[in-house]
């Protein structure tokens, strides 16, 4: 089992560089940045995890950046959207920055993809909350041809484009892995049905611990034609607990990833340190 850290790098956070040695030096696998564009101010959508959205929501940097910075800094540490939030994003644009970031990283690079929760946020971005799905699918599928192709095209219902000629390609053949986000058992379905990996949350009301769905997951992924083994799961906001670390290993969980605060080094190298005793 791989062990990675997730963080909202901000102007007020250890910066990327800093923690990608950092994690590299404990023997951590992967470093995760999420991103938002911005958060609207009419707060239509409710923040999932109740309450107001934190902070660190609408402060945080873009993840093409701060990973690009981790990467340049490190030599083995892979980094990792975690989520990139495709249905904000141009794909043709996106499909360029994914392929850049795996260039320069030297194939480092997992693209950690999600399609979000925030109605108001996705349609600033012209994508209808009803239909976000759909365009996530395409958007992703579209990328694999621009990765893939010489001279890709795609005509789809949300993304069209006629034969193009763009580079780099990714170093990573086919393509960086593409890791879905999204709970059980949607989530997983949308994995299976594109995916290259799954990543949901360690625990949602629907499910409770996610250890508890997992043998219906994989039962999933085989009625659907999927190897379990072509789709290694990545638990996100796992916690500091040895016992449940034990049991993900056990239920041949790949990767987990710990949340660490959005803080200065003072506040996350000690929360650092408790995970690495716990990998050790």
């Amino acid at each position: 089992m791989e062990f990675g850290a997730a963080i909202f790098f901000t102007d007020y956070s250890m910066g990327p560089a800093d923690l990608g040695r950092a994690l590299e030096e404990r023997g951590f696998g992967s470093l995760w940045a999420p991103e938002h564009s911005h958060i609207p101010l009419s707060r239509q959508s409710p923040f999932p995890a109740g309450g107001d959205v934190p902070k660190k929501y609408y402060d945080v940097m873009d993840p093409f950046v701060t990973l690009a910075a981790a990467a340049a800094a490190t030599r083995t540490l892979q980094v990792a959207t975690g989520i990139c939030l495709v249905v904000q994003r141009d794909p043709i644009q996106t499909a360029k920055a994914v392929a850049s970031l795996d260039q320069v990283s030297g194939g480092r690079f997992l693209f950690g993809i999600g399609a979000g929760w925030n109605a108001e946020e996705m349609a600033d971005h012209g994508t209808d909350f009803k239909s976000r799905f759909t365009v996530m699918h395409e958007r992703v599928e579209a990328m694999r041809a621009i990765w893939t192709q010489s001279k890709p095209q795609y005509d789809g219902q949300f993304v069209k484009f006629p034969p193009m000629m763009t580079w780099p390609k990714p170093v990573q053949k086919p393509h960086p892995p593409v890791i879905v986000g999204g709970a059980y058992p949607y989530g997983t379905r949308r994995a299976i049905q594109y995916g290259d990996g799954w990543v949901p949350h360690a625990k949602r009301p629907a499910y409770g611990d996610l250890v508890n769905v997992l043998p219906d997951a994989r039962k999933l992924m085989v009625e659907a034609g999927r190897d379990p083994a072509t789709l290694p799961i990545t638990v996100f906001g796992v916690a500091e607990d040895v016992d449940l670390i034990e049991r993900y290993r056990d239920a041949g969980i790949a990767r987990i990833v710990f949340n660490l605060p959005s803080a200065n080094a003072d506040e996350v190298l000690p929360a650092l340190d408790r995970c690495a005793a716990l990998i050790r």
